[in-house]
């Protein structure tokens, strides 16, 4: 099992309440969140509904990530960026991840590592076991990142790399998936 990526950056960040409708915290995804575009049986590539609750305040915007660390990659898998959702957002409908989706305020979706915007469902490789998928919501003390440069060509690494320092809380999930042939 991969460990908690944002434990080992600071292990003493604030956090607050993430909870789902669609799955939950070590629990496996349901057919829908696995990835039609890689092929995976049943697979939608539709982002799970996401709620959070007891934000800091000062919140001024959300991002929410998606990785998966026991990808068969040295920097893992990225499935999800969603940045710049309004400070006082507290919930995503389901398929919020779809390329077309209408998002709140001037929220918009980064390329995952599959070079596509928006959520790419899970498609662990047969033989990699089970995998987790790190679902964050980082509750920010910027209205925007693309105040700190980050833009619809950025990277997920880049994003988390710029958001390092304006970070006041992080809530934290881990869903999993299984290779399925």
């Amino acid at each position: 099992m991969s460990a908690n990526p944002y434990a080992r950056l600071d292990p003493n960040m604030a956090s607050f309440t993430l909870a789902s409708a669609d799955t939950e915290d070590g629990a496996p995804y349901a057919d829908q969140h696995y990835s039609g575009i890689f092929g995976v049986p049943g697979g939608e590539d539709a982002s799970p509904q996401l709620s959070w609750s007891g934000a800091p305040a000062g919140t001024k915007s959300f991002a929410v990530t998606v990785i998966d660390l026991d990808a068969p990659t040295p920097s893992g898998f990225w499935h999800w960026g969603l940045v710049d959702l309004p400070g006082d957002t507290t919930e995503l409908p389901a398929r919020a991840g779809a390329p077309e989706a209408k998002l709140p305020g001037a929220a918009f979706q980064l390329k995952n590592d599959a070079s596509t915007v928006g959520y790419i469902g899970a498609a662990p490789a047969v033989g990699t076991g089970l995998h987790h998928y790190y679902t964050a919501v980082h509750a920010l003390d910027v209205e925007s990142v693309r105040a700190l440069g980050v833009n619809e060509q950025s990277t997920l690494a880049l994003l988390h790399f710029v958001i390092r320092g304006h970070v006041l809380a992080r809530a934290v999930m881990a869903p999993t998936g299984e290779p399925r042939s």
